[in-house]
């Protein structure tokens, strides 16, 4: 046989771990093949894996460990099918084997021998194992940690040790998993999650400064770029949900055609759309396709899909979150996992915004009330002081008593603008007693007269009424309320006249015959304690045509002063200003 060049050679793999054993080998094989000589089995099964041998040589104290290497070339022939990666490292972190799924991850098949992380592309360890090799070696147990690619590569790495039957591991088994998907998934569900909490977060100086419109305006605008950036929805529409008239309102619309941006649905689950129909139902809607769909409205002209969600507030629907796509089924389920989560946190954000905004305007609210309370009975004073003048002086002072007049104008108008700039500062939808506010409308600019001497009764019937929107005066006496009617003049004369049965200068029963002297109808109540009328004022006003309704009976609930003043109003006002 002549001889060959090395790269004709064969090459023949040599298993022996004594260093002087290859001098044993057969002449003939050391001067015609190119030997490969390797210390342990699990060397030979990577360079088996590796590089294709003409033949297999061991060592006399490795023979019998010969099946144990052919099953485990075997074996890794069964790993290279498995959809993650496997590894086999030595103590150094060195590969020694690795299956097809891991050199096709980091794209090359000569692997053996690089250490681990340099194959790996030398990624970011994040935990929770800063050194799972060193401690799956010093501990003979598992140990797992997450690493991270580039820029937006994750794999989890589980390194268990390989039982040799020596006194400590000297190899490992990696096994590594691509988890970029779950990961990214969570890192999205953070971020959204963190967007939602940060939607009404305003700082004291924000919450101080900001107009109510400019609150919902910075609202919208954080849905909506938390909407785009970080779920990538461009077609958006937020509808509120009216408890009153079960409206959907309109909040939020970008991209959504005019007409159907202000399109009246109701929560309803039959011909208001697919947000009808999550409103009433309070569950989430998928529509793949929208022309194959009996429930979906247009919302954009060439809309293929959409998504909608309730908004749910402590298990209520508060309104309806809905996206839209051109292309057909383009929401998956973990879109509409994603848009579920926002809309949580978009819902404790409207709520959060409508308690700040009803907490201002309450506040407002009773500030305006404390204002009023502190100026309505010194105004009362000077209307009666000016009303008491003016009556002196008619028919002999002309300039005097139009004085007078402008006076007691000036001094109604300064009421009025306490009205004025509460409701400009406290809504009425927006404090606590406005359904009450609204279920009374016969109240408003009602004007009414109160003769007690007890300030507490002149001061609460201010508190009480002015509230529903009634003009209140007082007055101390008979005398006083007499002087006050009769002053009224056309334009303020009163609808309903309050007084208690036992005024310091004169009854009820005689208030109302003096009035009847100058009205042809007397819209009086009477106030009394129970059993107490001792001048049987109310059986003589009865008889003289008091209203069998028009007694309240001390102390009385407000809903009873409500309702007596509303039944004299149906009595008297309505008749007469028809």
């Amino acid at each position: 046989m002549g001889s060959l060049g090395l790269a004709d050679k064969p090459k023949i793999l040599f298993v022996c771990d004594d260093g002087n054993c290859q001098p044993s080998l057969p002449l003939h094989l050391r001067d015609q093949c190119e030997v490969i000589r390797v210390g342990s089995l699990l060397r030979a099964m990577g360079e088996l894996t590796r590089s294709s041998f003409s033949g297999l040589y061991l060592c006399g104290n490795h023979l019998r460990e010969a099946l144990r290497l052919g099953r485990a070339i075997q074996d890794g022939r069964i790993l290279d099918g498995m959809p993650d990666g496997v590894a086999m490292l030595g103590s150094d972190n060195e590969v020694i084997w690795a299956n097809e799924r891991l050199r096709e991850w980091v794209g090359s098949d000569d692997v053996n021998g690089q250490s681990f992380y340099a194959v790996m592309g030398n990624p970011e360890i994040l935990g929770p194992d800063f050194c799972p090799f060193h401690t799956a070696l010093a501990t003979g147990r598992p140990s797992s940690t997450v690493i991270r690619v580039g820029e937006n590569r994750y794999f989890h790495t589980h390194a268990a040790p390989l039982n040799e039957g020596t006194s400590s591991p000297q190899h490992l088994v990696v096994t590594v998993r691509d988890v970029t998907t779950e990961i990214l998934q969570q890192q999205k569900l953070e971020a959204i999650h963190k967007a939602g909490i940060e939607l009404a977060d305003l700082t004291p100086d924000e919450i101080f400064n900001m107009e109510v419109d400019d609150r919902i305006e910075l609202l919208k605008s954080n849905i909506l770029r938390h909407t785009q950036d970080l779920l990538h929805f461009d077609v958006v529409e937020v509808r509120l949900l009216d408890d009153k008239t079960n409206e959907l309102v309109p909040l939020l619309s970008v991209g959504i055609d005019g007409e159907a941006a202000t399109r009246p649905l109701f929560a309803r689950p039959q011909h208001n759309g697919v947000s009808g129909f999550v409103a009433s139902t309070g569950k989430s809607y998928l529509c793949e396709d929208t022309t194959e769909d009996p429930l979906y409205i247009q919302g954009f002209k060439g809309a293929k899909s959409s998504l909608t969600v309730p908004l749910m507030f402590h298990d209520q629907v508060i309104g309806t979150f809905n996206v839209e796509s051109p292309e057909p089924r383009a929401f998956s389920e973990s879109d509409l996992q994603f848009v579920e989560i926002f809309s949580r946190d978009v819902a404790v954000a409207l709520n959060t915004l409508e308690l700040m905004v009803a907490q201002k305007a309450s506040t407002a609210q009773e500030s305006v009330e404390a204002i009023h309370g502190a100026v309505a009975l010194p105004v009362d004073e000077i209307l009666n002081d000016a009303v008491n003048v003016m009556e002196r002086y008619i028919g002999h002072e002309p300039d005097v008593v139009e004085r007078l007049q402008r006076i007691l104008r000036n001094a109604r108008d300064i009421k009025q603008v306490i009205h004025r700039v509460g409701q400009r500062m406290a809504p009425a939808e927006a404090v606590p007693y406005a359904a009450e506010f609204d279920k009374h409308p016969k109240l408003r600019e009602c004007r009414v007269l109160v003769a007690d001497a007890d300030e507490r009764v002149r001061n609460d019937a201010h508190t009480l009424l002015d509230r529903y929107g009634c003009q209140v005066e007082t007055a101390h006496s008979g005398e006083e309320a007499v002087c006050m009617v009769r002053n009224s003049g056309p334009d303020a004369e009163y609808d309903v006249i309050i007084a208690d049965i036992r005024l310091p200068d004169m009854s009820g029963y005689d208030l109302m015959v003096r009035l009847q002297e100058f009205l042809e109808s007397v819209p009086l109540v009477l106030m009394t304690g129970f059993g107490y009328d001792p001048g049987h004022s109310i059986v003589k006003a009865r008889k003289a045509g008091l209203h069998p309704k028009a007694v309240l009976y001390k102390p009385f609930r407000l809903d009873q002063l409500v309702d007596t003043v509303e039944t004299i109003l149906d009595v008297y006002r309505r008749v007469e200003r028809v």
